[in-house]
C-alpha cells in the first residue's frame, strides 16, 4: 500500500477486529495479531495474519498498533503489554474500542508517560460494515500522529474522520450510539407493524429504506428482523448492554434528557434476560413481537 506501513500490530481479533485484520491483509499489508481467545487466533492465522503469543510481541513488531476490545480492563492489560516491550521511537496505539473517555484517557497519559502516542478512534458501524469496509473511525488525538496512521486506516475503513482532542472520537461515538439505540428498535417497531399489516417482508424493508423514514440500522437489520435470524450477530446484545451503560452515563454527566433512548432500555434489557446475550441487537424484534403477541391475546 503507497504511503502507508507495511505491517500493522492487531491486539483484539473479535468481530470488528478480525474483519480489520482480514481486510489488512487483502490490502496487501501484513499484520502481526493477539488475542486471549485460541479460536480468534487460528482464524486469523488462516487468513494470513502473523499470531504472536502476547501484546508485549505485537508491540515489538509494530510501529502502529490498532486495538480493539472488549472493555477498560482489557485496555489496562493491553497497556501494560505495550509498556513491557522494549522503547520503539514514534510507536503509534490508535484505539478502536468503545470505552468510557475516561479509562482512554488515563491509558493514553501511561502511554504518553513512556513516550507512545495514543490515539482515541472508536469506530462507526456493524460487524457486517466492518467485513466490507464500510466503516468510519472518528479518531481524536495528536494531529500529527493521526496523519502518519491516517494511510493504514484506509485499508480497512471507509472513512476516517478527525475530531480534535484526545477523547472527542469516543464522545462522538456516544451520540453517534444514541441514535443507533433508538433506531434499531423504531426499525423493529415499523417492520413488525407492516408484517401484521400483511405487507410483503422483502418490499416492506426495500420501501422503508429507501424513503424519508430510513436509516441504516434499517438497511442493515431489517433483513435479520423479517427473517427473524439473529445470529451470527453484528453486535452482540450483551456487547451492546455495555455501550448502553456508556451512553447513559455520558448523558447524565452532561445533563442531558434521553427520553427516546431511555425508552429503548427496557427493550434491549428484556432482550438479554431472555437469553439472547449472543444475538444480535436486531432481536429486540423478538421482544416486541412477544409483546405484542401478549396485547392481542389479553
Amino acid at each position: 500500500m503507497s504511503g502507508g506501513p507495511s505491517r500493522i500490530g492487531l491486539i483484539g481479533l473479535g468481530i470488528m477486529g478480525s474483519a480489520m485484520a482480514r481486510n489488512l491483509v487483502s490490502a496487501g499489508i501484513a499484520v502481526t495479531g493477539f488475542d486471549t481467545d485460541e479460536d480468534r487466533k487460528r482464524e486469523a492465522q488462516a487468513f494470513g495474519a502473523d499470531i504472536v503469543d502476547s501484546g508485549t510481541a505485537v508491540a515489538q513488531a509494530a510501529d502502529l498498533i490498532l486495538t480493539s476490545l472488549p472493555n477498560d480492563r482489557a485496555l489496562t492489560a493491553t497497556v501494560d503489554a505495550i509498556l513491557a516491550a522494549p522503547p520503539r521511537p514514534g510507536r503509534i496505539v490508535a484505539e478502536l474500542s468503545t470505552l468510557a473517555v475516561e479509562a482512554k484517557l488515563a491509558e493514553e497519559a501511561r502511554l504518553a508517560a513512556a513516550g507512545v502516542v495514543m490515539l482515541d478512534c472508536p469506530v462507526s458501524g456493524t460487524g457486517a460494515q466492518a467485513a466490507r469496509r464500510d466503516i468510519v473511525l472518528y479518531a481524536s488525538g495528536d494531529a500529527a500522529a493521526y496523519e502518519r496512521a491516517r494511510p493504514a486506516f484506509a485499508a480497512f475503513a471507509r472513512d476516517a474522520v478527525y475530531l480534535g482532542a484526545f477523547g472527542n472520537g469516543m464522545r462522538m461515538k456516544l451520540v453517534a450510539n444514541l441514535l443507533v439505540a433508538i433506531h434499531n428498535v423504531a426499525a423493529a417497531e415499523a417492520i413488525l407493524l407492516g408484517l401484521r399489516a400483511g405487507l410483503d417482508p422483502d418490499t416492506l424493508v426495500g420501501v422503508l429504506a429507501g424513503g424519508a423514514g430510513g436509516s441504516r440500522m434499517l438497511e442493515v437489520r431489517g433483513p435479520m428482523m423479517i427473517r427473524e435470524a439473529f445470529e451470527p450477530a453484528t453486535m452482540k446484545l450483551d456487547v451492546w448492554r455495555k455501550d448502553m451503560s456508556l451512553i447513559a452515563d455520558f448523558a447524565r454527566a452532561t445533563g442531558v434528557a434521553t427520553p427516546l433512548f431511555s425508552a429503548t432500555a427496557p427493550l434491549y434489557e428484556k432482550a438479554g434476560a431472555d437469553g439472547r446475550g449472543n444475538a444480535d441487537t436486531a432481536a429486540v424484534y423478538e421482544v416486541l413481537k412477544e409483546a405484542s403477541a401478549t396485547e392481542v391475546s389479553g
